[in-house]
This record gives structure tokens, sequence and C-alpha cells, in this order.
């Protein structure tokens, strides 16, 4: 068990640290650290010394602002929590949407949407990052790739490359999950399954692991469904067909609203897994943009055991809107989750502002989350647009 839990949380360029009393529910604010640029992901070092913070001053989505100034960055954890930068930052192609480390701890990999890429860092012995691996083979990275991780084997890394849906007169982009060997931080295709009609109507997001079975979770981005996909670790292959396709949502979808998955996360102990759906879509009232409506929830499912299968048993409202990232203590008791922006909503003739914020619950033995409270986040501008917590 952890000796403390620590929260970390990205609004703009500043990661800010907070202490989390896991028995009281609490968050107090401790220290902050202003990055190069905006911060994008975090993922810690297996040995909890160091964290890896992906930064960038470009626009996200498909909007055409490439920015300048695009780093991976290594921060030094001291005992209390407290952050400090650990070596020069390496500098990355364009905007990273996430990275990780392998569990091994001995690279950094990122993903990058526009254009989809993908790069390599070592991580020296003393924690600090290497200059980015020279790959031999050139994979195919496939369209606005939007997550990459490493296999609990340390032999394979998913990328899930989610497409795009047609807009603003342009054609869809078929989806893709690319699992690509890892071997010494270098990286060859191996698989690249896709679902939906060859592609077309499957936005894979994110994917997460069963801490001890070979089963993967993985979010369908706009179709709102969870796939489980079972590992073949002795080949090091994903079943390229789910076994079980679930919805995320607790209504009907309704076609006419912005209605989409983000995060994606299993219980330490591997009962449950979590995921997050989320919906910003406004609509003109009262000389304002306020909310159209949607579901922004986070659905609870319980792990058959035996199969894997996920079942839901609960969606509760986190008091925000679009949720783009959550997490669980490392002791599994505490989920927190991060609304990106404030909303505008309409309550009967009048529009009321509601902030953004992180939202506390308490993980229940059978899974379930109960509402503890909401703290409201001053963004300035900015967005909110990652937590998570660790234990030291």
């Amino acid at each position: 068990m952890a000796d403390r839990t620590v929260l970390y949380q990205g609004v703009g360029a500043v990661l800010t640290h907070f202490d989390v009393d896991v028995e009281a529910a609490t968050l107090t604010r401790r220290t902050a650290l202003t990055l190069p640029s905006n911060v994008q992901y975090v993922w810690p070092h297996p040995s909890r010394k160091f964290i890896y913070v992906s930064t960038s001053d470009a626009a996200s989505g498909n909007t055409p602002v490439p920015g300048v100034m695009h780093r991976i960055c290594a921060l030094r954890v001291a005992p209390d929590g407290s952050l400090a930068m650990h070596g020069e930052p390496q500098a990355l192609p364009s905007r990273p949407i996430h990275h990780c480390v392998n569990p091994a701890g001995t690279h950094v990999l990122s993903a990058f949407n526009n254009p989809s890429n993908i790069t390599v860092h070592p991580i020296n012995a003393d924690g600090t990052l290497g200059p980015r691996v020279g790959e031999k083979a050139r994979v195919d990275v496939g369209i606005y790739a939007h997550q990459v991780t490493v296999a609990p084997s340390n032999r394979i890394v998913v990328f899930p490359a989610r497409g795009n849906d047609a807009r603003d007169g342009k054609p869809e982009d078929p989806g893709a999950i690319k699992v690509f060997g890892f071997d010494g931080g270098q990286l060859t295709d191996a698989q690249n399954i896709v679902g939906g009609r060859n592609g077309y109507g499957y936005r894979p997001r994110h994917v997460d692991f069963h801490p001890a079975r070979p089963w993967m979770y993985a979010n369908i981005e706009s179709q709102n469904e969870m796939h489980m996909h079972r590992l073949d670790a002795a080949r090091d292959r994903v079943d390229e067909t789910p076994a079980f396709t679930t919805t995320t949502l607790a209504g009907d979808r309704d076609p006419r609203l912005h209605q989409a998955t983000s995060a994606i996360h299993v219980h330490p102990n591997g009962r449950f897994v979590y995921s997050a759906n989320r919906a910003d879509g406004t609509v003109a009232f009262d000389g304002k943009r306020v909310f159209a409506g949607g579901e922004n929830s986070i659905a609870v499912f319980a792990i058959d055991p035996a199969t894997g299968e996920p079942r839901r048993i609960q969606s509760v409202d986190p008091l925000t809107h679009h949720v783009r990232t959550f997490g669980i203590d490392p002791g599994g008791r505490l989920l927190i989750t991060a609304s990106i922006r404030d909303m505008w909503t309409r309550h009967g003739k009048e529009a009321r502002l509601a902030p953004a914020g992180m939202t506390v619950f308490r993980i229940g033995r059978d899974g379930t989350l109960d509402l503890v409270r909401k703290y409201d986040v001053e963004l300035s501008g900015k967005l909110q647009w990652w937590i998570g917590m660790m234990g030291l």
C-alpha cells in the first residue's frame, strides 16, 4: 500500500500537485510547476520516482493550428509529491495526444493525432530522457491516433487509431487498432484490427488491460461501445474479434447530439471497469451557447471473473460536462473525474454556468460509485486536459 497518494492536474501549461486523503476523500493543493507548453498527458515511471509529461502549444483536434512547441519532459517526484524538471525536455515532431511508459520502465512512447505518428525515447538509468530512437522499420500508424500503450508482456504495443467521422463535407476516415511488435525500442507491424465495415463506423479511442487475466477493454468513441478482446500471450497477439460488446450509455444514443466516450480504466482489483461518456454540444439561447443535451456519466461495469464479460451495473453523473480523463487511486477506493471546460446550461428561462471541476467518488466493495464532493476549477480560458493519481 502506498504511504502517500497524490493527484496531478494539468490546466494549460501548469501541472498542480494535490495531496489526496483517501479516508476523508479530500484534495489539498500543494505545489505547481509550469511546463514548456500546455500539458497533454502524464504517465508515471514504474518506480514512481519520475513522471513523464507531454506538452504542446497546438490546438486540439483537427484544427489547423499546428503550434511550434512540442515536448516530452521528465519530472523528478520528491517524497512529498512535489515536482521538478529532470534533465532537458526532448523535442517532438507535433502535438502529442497521448504517451506511455512501457512496463519495464525503459522507454517513453508517444502518439500523435494530426498527422498520425508514433515516437520512442529511451529512459536513461537516472530517469532522464535520451534522444529519439531511430526506427529501422516504418509502421502503419493509421488515421488520427489517440493512444499508445504497451501490453503487460512488454512485447507488443497497442495503438488505437480512431479515424474521423464524416464532417463539414469531408468523408469518413476509417478507424483501427494497430498492434506493433516491440523489442529494444524498435517497432514492427504485427496486426491491423478493424471493426465495423472494414474500419468504417469504428472509432477506437483508448484501451486498458486487466491486471491479472489476458483481457483488453477498448472504448469505441463515436459508437459509445466497450469491446472486450482476449489476448493470446503465447503468440503476443490480440484476438481481432471482440469476445463481448456492450453499450456504455444508460439510455438510447441520440444521433443528433455529439455523444462520445473518453477514458477507460480497469479497477486495480480487476473486478470492475469504468468508462466515461461525454456530451458537449451547444445551442443558442439567451445570447449564449448552452448545453444541447446528451449523457455525461461514468459507466460502471462488473467484470465476469470467468469470462471477462463487462456488465453495466451503474451510471453516475459527474456534475460536469465533457469528462476527458479520470483516475482511480492505487488502493481502488476513490475515483476522481476531470471536465475540460465550463458549460452554460438552460434552467427554465435563464442560463446558468456549470463550472469545470474535479468530482470525487468513493468506490464501494461492489464497484459502484458514491458521490462525495465536487471541486470547482477556475480555468481562466485554459482547458483541464488531464488528471491522474499515483501512490508514493
